[in-house]
């Protein structure tokens, strides 16, 4: 039977560092518009979709999805899994790659590199972040719906449900789990969107490569920051998976208190 690949792009209006950034301007267009855009270039993705919030400034989102003929799912704000799970229950996910709302420069070859990893080897859940090897901002996770479903039922700690994933990287007893690693390590490369910096940056590479009709490559962003060094120290100063670390404080936390 074939598989239905359901890529979920998890956003929301609402951000700590930098309120609205979905709909900054990058070329012309709005990010979110941009971040569908390359993955429309997917060779493997049957059906992308949006998964936003029930927050009254997530109606912004949902009044672009249906302008753009893009479906969606509104669901909790803080319980990303809850969201997550009921947008591929609702989609009839068999297979989901999960993609943020922070990664205009998500590469459609490197998602197709990782679902097909995933495919090939019949693994529970797939990624390029464990280690990541690939520049932050090109993230890619794909697991079953059936291990969404289990991490929905299982998961307890706030930076589970937050982020979706943990507790299925935290728990290679029961899953199988595969990372895809690229040639090179590029991982201290930040290409994702969080501050006013990474905005900076992303818009500069957006004006240099953005074409309509086409996507952006990594190895194309590669070569442009080689060629134009000040580019890349823009935002090089900002540390990686900030809001995940933030949510493990948090779980010490709780678990203190308690």
């Amino acid at each position: 039977m074939v598989k239905k690949v359901v890529c979920i792009v998890q956003a929301r209006y609402t951000s700590t560092r930098l309120p609205g950034k979905v709909f900054l301007n990058l070329a012309g267009k709005p990010v979110i518009e941009q971040i569908f855009n390359q993955l429309s270039y997917s060779k493997r993705i049957n059906q992308s979709v949006l998964a936003t919030s029930e927050l009254s400034s997530d109606d912004k989102l949902e009044v672009w999805a249906k302008s753009k003929n893009i479906e969606y799912y509104r669901g909790s704000l803080d319980d990303v899994l809850d969201r997550f799970y009921f947008t591929a229950k609702s989609f009839n996910a068999d297979i989901v790659v999960r993609i943020t709302g922070d990664c205009p420069l998500i590469d459609p070859e490197v998602v197709d590199d990782v679902i097909s990893l995933f495919l090939k080897d019949n693994y529970d859940y797939t990624s390029n972040i464990n280690p990541p090897t690939f520049p932050d901002g090109l993230d890619t996770e794909v697991f079953k719906f059936s291990v969404l479903e289990e991490t929905w039922k299982n998961a307890k700690l706030k930076s589970e449900r937050e982020h979706v994933t943990p507790y299925v990287r935290k728990h290679n007893e029961k899953f199988k789990i595969g990372n895809f690693e690229n040639k090179i390590n590029l991982s201290h490369y930040r290409w994702t969107l969080d501050n006013e910096e990474d905005h900076e940056l992303i818009s500069r590479i957006y004006e240099k490569l953005y074409k309509e009709n086409n996507y952006i490559k990594m190895e194309e962003v590669l070569e442009l920051i080689k060629n134009n060094i000040n580019l890349q120290n823009i935002n090089s100063h900002i540390r990686r998976n900030e809001g995940y670390d933030k949510s493990i404080k948090n779980d010490k936390l709780t678990i203190n208190k308690n």
